[in-house]
């Protein structure tokens, strides 16, 4: 598992170690936690009439969860810069267990930020069918020298 900049090679794919099932009430809760009124996430009944027949999962706990997964591969060290192209090319329901891959495609030193690295990503969500849920870009700045404990300490 790659742990800073150093590590991370262009063009190398990374896997969760994990995978992580989601529960009805992780979207449940999600939904009302962030006002989210649609009733595609909360309302069975509603859910049944469209072409899905049950609740979504929000697309939001989605992105959540897989950026998640992907940390401890690509950033668990980086200060997240932003996401581009966020893409949900399938459903995700409850039930459905989800992994991160994640590509590392660019690195580079800083200009402004001496000691820091910018390294963008592309990472996927799939199911346990291995169809992809989540896509995205996502642009982190990492030490390129982690400082020591000493270091931090001071």
């Amino acid at each position: 598992m790659p742990v800073g900049y150093a590590e991370l090679e262009v063009g190398a794919v990374y896997r969760s170690r994990f995978g992580r099932t989601v529960l009805e009430a992780d979207n449940v809760w999600f939904t009302l936690l962030t006002m989210n009124t649609n009733p595609i996430h909360f309302d069975a009944e509603y859910a049944a009439a469209t072409e899905w027949q049950r609740p979504l999962v929000d697309s939001t706990f989605t992105l959540a969860l897989v950026t998640g997964l992907s940390v401890a591969d690509v950033s668990e060290r980086a200060v997240n810069l932003g996401w581009r192209e966020v893409r949900l090319p399938a459903p995700v329901f409850a039930g459905d267990t989800i992994r991160a891959e994640t590509e590392v495609l660019e690195k580079r030193e800083s200009a402004s930020r001496p000691g820091q690295g910018i390294v963008t990503v592309r990472t996927r969500g799939l199911n346990q069918r291995d169809e992809v849920v989540m896509e995205y870009e996502m642009t982190r700045l990492i030490a390129v020298r982690p400082k020591a404990p000493a270091e931090a300490a001071a």
